[in-house]
């Protein structure tokens, strides 16, 4: 047999018994129902035969010609492996108890991306961010100025233009508006739970500063931006003494940005009020 004389150090020449349990048990599974293969051999004349085994095992030896395992095959289950799904290979991924993670070495390049100066250029980047879209929450929003960017006619202008966003929060709820040049971006607003209803005043109109802050943090983070609010206390939270632990809490995530807080008088901030109410 070829697979004895290849390897005899693994082959026994006696066989004391069966071999010993191992890990990992090795086994072909056949189509259930399937016979043994067996093929009639040629009827040959003793000396033909001679010669054709003669010729088969020089053949063998040079490599020309293999064992053919075709009926074998064909009663045998085979082992099936699906394709993997491009957003499921996790070679550039990072895999822990925490779940996935972006590796980020991996996406320096993307972070020191250049400005986009064509539509082309706009559409090779967002086919390229669009892979990392499921650990982007809300990602078609944060996208959304770029998507705008392939439309006809539309200038492509880079600048650090101030953001402002305006604040104001009830006993019922809180609401902001983020606009930039006098033009809203977006509005939020959100019922307060039942525990933040008992907050004071002063905390109340602090959470909504806050709010904003995290809802919009892609467009805030790293740029200048104005915030206004109808509660002039805070317009000195950054130099208060006494603050509580929540109150500390915020202002160290408020400190994360480059915002400056304004007094606007609530009888101005219309749009602001009705929201929150």
């Amino acid at each position: 047999i070829p697979v004895v004389c290849d390897f005899l150090e693994v082959f026994p020449e006696n066989l004391s018994g069966l071999p010993p349990k191992r890990e990992v048990e090795f086994l072909i599974k056949l189509i259930p129902v399937s016979t043994p293969i067996s093929i009639t051999p040629y009827r040959m004349a003793p000396a033909e035969l001679r010669e054709l085994k003669s010729q088969l095992q020089e053949l063998l030896e040079k490599g020309f010609i293999r064992p053919n395992y075709r009926q074998l095959n064909r009663i045998t289950i085979k082992n099936r492996y699906p394709l993997p799904r491009i957003d499921d290979l996790f070679d550039q991924l990072k895999v822990s108890t925490e779940g996935v993670k972006v590796d980020p070495s991996k996406i320096q390049a993307v972070v020191e991306w250049r400005p986009p100066k064509s539509p082309t250029e706009v559409r090779s980047f967002l086919g390229l961010a669009g892979y990392y879209r499921r650990f982007v929450k809300g990602y078609s929003i944060i996208a959304s100025p770029l998507t705008r960017l392939l439309q006809k006619e539309v200038k492509f202008t880079w600048d650090g233009k101030e953001y402002v966003v305006y604040n104001d929060a009830s006993h019922h709820g809180l609401s902001c508006i983020l606009m930039q040049e006098g033009k809203v971006i977006s509005y939020a607003s959100r019922k307060f739970k039942p525990h933040e209803m008992n907050y004071p005043t002063h905390d109340l109109e602090l959470a909504a500063i806050v709010f904003a802050l995290k809802i919009w943090r892609h467009y805030l983070y790293g740029e200048k931006c104005h915030i206004f609010t109808d509660h002039k206390s805070l317009k000195y939270l950054g130099t208060q003494k006494e603050l509580n632990l929540r109150q500390r809490r915020w202002l160290e995530l408020i400190k994360d940005y480059d915002c400056m807080i304004d007094y606007h008088p609530s009888k101005t901030n219309v749009v602001d009020d009705a929201l929150s109410r």
